[in-house]
């Protein structure tokens, strides 16, 4: 299990995105541990050269059951808050719901799970519905407007290529569940449990549609929301602004517990 730690205080477990790994998103984990935490960002199975979950576990459940084995294997006891981004938003839903005694806050970066996709002038409709080409070309679309630095494209691309080379089967499984992942049942219980959550947007956002963010909202109720300019990898571009954001996540539930 290769991870990455950063920062001194209470645990906190991020989570990356699919197709990367924890080094792209370097200077982001810093700024969070800028925070006054300590931040764990361990490469999630099938990604970066580690090992894809069994076959029977190849799911959410699956990963949110590693995230219990990683736990338990950084020897982390008390409850952490997990930060995940997009895929990783997923795998972080799945294990606070499945994991109440380990999970005691959620950050949600442009996550997946909002299960909800709006063709332009139709109905909602479920996020099953929305072909694959439309991803492909929103993929496309993000990659036009990222506008980030050379090293950050460079980077995050390196990555992508390096896991497409090594397991291309993983990387497709992994997609898929990023892709069809509906998680509006969970985020519903966690609402029922009171569960701290922040949901922090890139509101230029071309990958996850803003039906399944609206989606999420609705569902979670009693959220943090916080939106920024920015596209579906907007923390790795921005680090600072992602830092920012989070202090002010981490001083708004302190806030909460002082009352």
């Amino acid at each position: 299990m290769p991870f990455a730690v950063a920062g001194q205080g209470p645990p906190v477990l991020f989570l990356h995105g699919w197709g990367l790994t924890p080094h792209t998103y370097r200077p982001a984990v810093e700024r969070l541990a800028d925070n006054g935490v300590q931040v764990f960002a361990p490469v999630l199975p099938g990604f970066g050269g580690t090992t894809e979950l069994p076959p029977a576990q190849r799911n959410l459940p699956g990963y949110a059951r590693w995230v219990e084995q990683f736990l338990d294997a950084a020897g982390i006891d008390e409850p952490v808050t997990i930060v995940g981004h997009s895929f990783g938003g997923g795998i972080a839903i799945q294990s606070a719901h499945d994991l109440p005694r380990r999970v005691a806050r959620l950050v949600l970066v442009n996550s997946v799970g909002g299960g909800a996709w709006a063709p332009r002038g139709q109905l909602t409709r479920s996020i099953r519905e929305r072909p694959l080409r439309d991803w492909a070309a929103s993929g496309v679309l993000e990659a036009l407007s990222a506008h980030a630095p050379l090293p950050v494209m460079a980077s995050m691309t390196t990555a992508a290529v390096a896991n497409l080379l090594r397991n291309p089967r993983a990387l497709w499984r992994s997609a898929q569940l990023a892709r069809f992942a509906d998680l509006r049942r969970e985020l519903d219980e966690l609402a029922n449990r009171n569960l701290p959550v922040a949901l922090i947007w890139g509101h230029n956002d071309k990958v996850i549609p803003p039906t399944s963010f609206q989606s999420m909202t609705r569902t979670l109720r009693h959220a943090l929301i916080f939106t920024v300019a920015g596209t579906h990898g907007w923390l790795i571009s921005d680090p600072d602004t992602f830092g920012d954001v989070t202090k002010h996540v981490f001083a708004a539930w302190s806030a909460q517990d002082a009352a």
